[in-house]
């Protein structure tokens, strides 16, 4: 076994950690709870009392208060052990949860909740006892810290196998590694290696357990190999064991991901592996995330990294167990640097939200913001309004006025539109009578400008403190419109509405006043508009200064802001472009440019023609197209470029999924690559007969160039029809 380091004073942070005293902000009871109780980092339900972990100078203590779980409906149910309570507030037209049971524990209220949901009841009833407790109490975790003061934990192992059921099964080495400089490699026997990792996370005491993939494999894969060697995982603060879930979603953006939720008691356990992929909502920039793809895509890969094929790891732990070593531990430090950039949003959310910092990292921005309204609600006795149902409204105003390549490119769009218009023109939903929307969304824009400018004026930790609140602010910000045409408790679609037909006038209002001073507008989308400037607008500076021109036509509260400039733009079609910026990088918008499901030959196909174009070579996409239509046929294509790759899900577990006869023998979350064969079947990359589908191939490369028509407009002309190509193989000379 490896000399392991002495443990660090857990009292003492390491001498080069950032101290930065959270700076007090102006308390709001309705955005940050009633309770302003400091330095709270997780609360669990014990019996008929809730345990709070409250840890101040680095001492941690614990503290007992006495709590019965609660629900609401929109009718009593007689029952032991449960005493109604009735709540104020009438709403015409709208049915109203006003009826609040407070329970005489665990057994009477799931008791009553399933019997309300029998009775197809309207209810509140979180089974999350935590949840239930801040939100009744006012209380929020982490208060009066900075995401800095946190305690966190990495770990990593590394394994025998893909599965703990497979023959040969064993965890190899953990790697562990923390915010206070401490750092080890286990490993040596198995069960010895678990014991060890007890012993290590009761002694370091962290407040959160971090892994990329935490949830897909490492927990599983601990726990199965835990009990299969008679291990008890006591990870817990109070010494009990690590426990799973029923399967959930965690949404990410418009999408969500199926996952196994593992908890520790007093301990929020974090998967990078989903943080990272909400991080990148928004952006678009990850073409996947496996932590060594992410590591170096975001630069925060070490330079000396080492990378190994899982494959490799168990023939070089036994040659070279030194490099095996490293590399786990790098796989940590990664870790690390993730989660400090993914992180910190759920964490200043947390300061204000009824929630753990588990949960707040897999849920959707628009519960997020339910969970405010409904504290705020309760904190008056104030009833509930059920959902409204579900209703079509118009979206945001796109519109692709321009085609092809434009240079000289300027973007200018309304800062926070929808938030700005539902404040300017006072929008709200109508069921919400003790005006929490409004007031809430212009505090929390207030604090979020606030923050933004001192993140700016500041460096270091202290700007990077300033920088996730602001983040926090701004995503929560953001969900308020998104919140009216939701299924939430205060939703109102009529309001949704006049928040998009307002929001449609006014950039419609934007593009008339850049035409009617000289200017060429592009497109259209949502709150911006892209655009070439007159022939006199040449600088930077005079960019600047036509935008907050044509802004002044804009209502008072409604400011239109500089938003960049470009070398030109490659307009295809609505939301699918390409930016030049002057610097040569290029910005790609839209799935049919740029997309992670695509084959590797399609996408450097893409990427060389958008390329030609910008440079005023659209022949040479002609070109290649025809060229490497051939080289598919002739079997001078390797195999690597046509693959794809597909991850494993429930779906493609099915009899009836064309992946079926591959995915059967993998593990759902893997990621496999495959091709066509030409049989019409998939196969895998590591089995590959020489026995690709070149005609299918072929028919891909007509459609990745069909993406290209609109830049084309004698496309038919130009790029021959599969058919014809494979005729042509037999017919030399037909296209020369």
């Amino acid at each position: 076994m490896s000399d392991q380091p002495a443990l660090p004073l857990l009292e003492e942070p390491a001498a080069d950690a950032p101290q930065v005293v959270a700076p007090a902000l102006e308390y709001d009871p309705v955005l940050f709870g009633k309770d302003p109780t400091p330095y709270i980092v997780a609360v669990e339900p014990i019996d008929s009392r809730i345990r709070l972990f409250i840890r101040e100078g680095g001492q941690l203590r614990t503290v007992e208060e006495p709590f019965r779980p609660w629900l609401l409906s929109d009718m009593r149910m007689a029952m032991d052990g449960v005493h109604w309570q009735e709540l104020k507030g009438e709403l015409e037209g709208r049915r109203m949860l006003k009826y609040l049971a407070v329970c005489d524990g665990r057994e009477v209220f799931e008791e009553l909740r399933r019997a309300l949901r029998e009775a197809h009841r309207e209810i509140i009833a979180y089974g999350s006892f935590a949840r239930q407790y801040l939100m009744q109490s006012g209380k929020t975790l982490f208060k009066g810290m900075t995401f800095a003061d946190l305690h966190h934990v990495q770990l990593d192992i590394e394994t025998s196998t893909l599965t703990p059921d497979q023959q040969g099964a064993q965890i190899l080495m953990i790697a562990l590694s923390d915010t206070r400089g401490y750092e080890a490699v286990l490993d040596g026997d198995e069960k010895q290696i678990l014991e060890q990792l007890v012993e290590r996370i009761q002694a370091l005491d962290p407040d959160v357990i971090e892994g990329h993939n935490l949830f897909g494999f490492d927990l599983p894969y601990l726990a199965a190999r835990a009990q299969a060697l008679g291990v008890p995982l006591r990870l817990g603060r109070d010494g009990s064991e690590l426990r799973f879930g029923s399967p959930r979603q965690c949404i990410i953006g418009a999408n969500s991901r199926t996952f196994t939720p593992a908890f520790v008691h007093g301990r929020h356990l974090m998967d990078t592996y989903l943080s990272v992929q909400r991080f990148d909502i928004g952006r678009g920039e990850l073409e996947g995330y496996g932590l060594k793809e992410v590591a170096q895509q975001l630069g925060i890969a070490a330079p000396d990294r080492i990378y190994l094929e899982r494959e490799q790891i168990p023939d070089l732990w036994r040659t070279d167990p030194e490099t095996v070593r490293r590399y786990c531990l790098q796989d940590v430090h990664e870790t690390r640097r993730l989660a400090d950039l993914t992180l910190p949003t759920e964490f200043y959310q947390c300061q204000m939200l009824p929630d753990t910092l588990q949960n707040l990292a897999t849920i959707g921005t628009g519960e997020k913001a339910n969970l405010m309204f409904l504290r705020a609600y309760l904190a008056e006795g104030h009833a509930i309004p059920a959902p409204q149902e579900a209703r079509e409204y118009p979206g945001g105003y796109t519109e692709v006025r321009q085609v092809g390549l434009i240079p000289r490119i300027v973007k200018a769009d309304v800062e926070s539109l929808y938030p700005s218009v539902m404040l300017r023109y006072g929008i709200k939903p109508r069921a919400d009578h003790l005006n929490v929307f409004l007031p809430t969304l212009g505090r929390l824009r207030h604090l979020r400008l606030d923050a933004k400018a001192r993140a700016k004026q500041t460096q270091g930790a202290e700007s990077a403190y300033w920088d996730g609140l602001q983040n926090s602010f701004k995503i929560l910000v953001n969900s308020y419109y998104g919140y009216l045409g939701s299924p939430f408790h205060f939703n109102d679609y009529d309001a949704a509405e006049q928040v998009t037909l307002t929001g449609q006038e006014l950039v419609k209002q934007i593009a008339a006043e850049i035409e009617r001073l000289g200017g060429l507008v592009v497109e259209i989308d949502t709150d911006g508009v892209y655009f070439q400037p007159p022939p006199e607008v040449q600088t930077e500076a005079d960019e600047i200064a036509f935008v907050e021109r044509v802004g002044a036509v804009l209502p008072e509260g409604i400011r239109l802001a500089y938003d960049g400039r470009y070398k030109a733009m490659l307009s295809l079609k609505t939301k699918n472009y390409v930016l030049q910026g002057y610097d040569g990088k290029l910005t790609f918008k839209g799935a049919s440019l740029r997309s992670r499901a695509d084959e590797k030959f399609g996408r450097e196909f893409l990427n060389s023609a958008i390329q030609w174009l910008l440079n005023g070579e659209p022949e040479r996409v002609v070109a290649e197209y025809r060229r490497l239509a051939r080289a598919i046929l002739n079997g001078e294509v390797d195999i690597e470029q046509l693959c794809r790759r597909e991850r494993v899900t429930q779906k493609s577990k099915q009899d009836t999924h064309p992946l079926y006869p591959l995915a059967r023998r993998f593990q759902i979350g893997d990621y496999i690559m495959v091709y066509r064969k030409r049989d019409g079947s998939l196969g895998l990359l590591e089995e590959y007969a020489g026995d690709e589908d070149r005609e299918h191939y072929v028919e891909k490369l007509y459609k990745f160039a069909a993406r290209l028509e609109p830049l084309f407009p004698d496309f038919d002309a130009q790029f021959p029809k599969p058919q014809a190509i494979i005729q042509a193989e037999k017919q030399p000379g037909l296209f020369d």
